[in-house]
């Protein structure tokens, strides 16, 4: 069983990835260069997937700024909805997850 500060050492480290990651799509994406309509269309699409990660990476980057004030305020790996523990298993896979596994999103849905 990992401690709360074992826990809350490795969502800053993930926070402080993507914090570089976030930097790394912001510098590709305003380093564009004048390109013919060939390179414009394939540098679209680059800055789509790009934007696309920045995205994703914005919404994991929320999820662990709520862990971490969740940790602060003594309520980390407790269940926003029920407020029961939630098990280690799950916070292994999901470590910034508010939710035990009956109250995570679509869980009805997969228990049929």
């Amino acid at each position: 069983m990992k401690s709360v500060e074992i826990r809350k050492t490795e969502l800053e480290a993930r926070r402080a990835q993507l914090l570089a990651r976030m930097e790394q799509v912001e510098s590709e994406l305003d380093s564009h260069i004048e390109k013919d309509w060939a390179d414009a269309a394939v540098e679209q699409e680059q800055d789509e997937v790009l934007e696309d990660l920045g995205e994703s990476a914005q919404q994991e980057l929320r999820a662990i700024e709520a862990a971490l004030e969740r940790i602060a305020e003594g309520e980390y790996g407790f269940c926003v909805t029920c407020g029961e523990r939630i098990d280690e298993a799950r916070l292994d896979l999901l470590p910034a997850t508010p939710f035990c596994r009956n109250h995570a999103p679509g869980a009805k849905a997969k228990r049929g």
